[in-house]
């Protein structure tokens, strides 16, 4: 290819600017922060802006959960390794699979394949459950597909069918708390959306020094996250689920 010659004015090189009047503002806001903020408050407000997920906190904390043999811990392990996944198209798309422990490709995925796989990890098929528990009384599952029986290939996937299957198992905790405390590694919370739709999560640690808060793992659409969300929405159910 030939190369075009510029024809245009020479270029004209700005000045480089001096910094004394950047400096000046940060310590102007600096010394707001330190005159209306305790110590304590500087420390969180650093640790918040500084103390973001990577796949190393990832790890860590992971190891860290692993070694409680906990079934909330394992579980929310699970959850925070597939933020770590190649991020999946958001598919939430009727698809043809296996029986038992089928699954979409591994390169497509909803928020509630999220919740499928993690439990998947840990032995869980919710496939097989929700089928299973659908066929034995169907009605009383959400009818609001047009679905006129249980279909193995779609119905796990569909998050009111998860949140039902989990209060007919005794696994939905009733009270909807806005204390952290209340809310344990490996439980699963589900939102209403500003725009309406339902909405789930696990709720993991967060990391680095910020591993007693609850933070949540879900599929907002880019793929699996891990973020300080659980309030961020209204919570419509809190549900812990473990088989024996």
């Amino acid at each position: 290819m030939t190369p075009i010659e510029y024809i245009g004015p020479k270029p004209i090189k700005k000045k480089q600017r001096t910094f004394h009047g950047a400096w000046l503002m940060l310590l102007l806001v600096g010394a707001s922060l330190y005159f209306t903020l305790k110590p304590s408050d500087l420390l969180a407000y650093w640790i918040k802006q500084h103390d973001l997920p990577t796949d190393s906190k990832v790890e860590d904390r992971v190891s860290e959960l692993q070694q409680t043999n906990n079934a909330g811990d394992m579980l929310a392990a699970a959850a925070l390794l597939r933020t770590t996944h190649q991020q999946a198209k958001y598919d939430p798309d009727y698809c043809e699979i296996s029986y038992p422990m089928g699954d979409i490709p591994a390169d497509r995925g909803s928020n509630a394949d999220l919740i499928v796989r993690a439990f998947r990890s840990q032995d869980i098929d919710l496939q097989q459950l929700i089928h299973e528990d659908m066929l034995a009384d169907f009605r009383a599952y959400p009818q609001l597909w047009g679905s006129r029986a249980a279909d193995s290939n779609i119905d796990h996937r569909r998050l009111p069918n998860i949140q039902r299957f989990f209060e007919r198992q005794n696994a939905d905790l009733k009270e909807i708390s806005r204390d952290a405390e209340d809310y344990e590694f490996g439980d699963l919370v589900s939102w209403r959306l500003p725009y309406g739709d339902t909405h789930m999560g696990i709720v993991v640690p967060g990391p680095g020094e910020r591993g007693d808060e609850k933070w949540i793992v879900h599929n907002m659409g880019d793929g699996a996250e891990w973020q300080d969300v659980l309030f961020e929405y209204q919570i419509t159910g809190h549900y812990r689920f473990f088989t024996k």
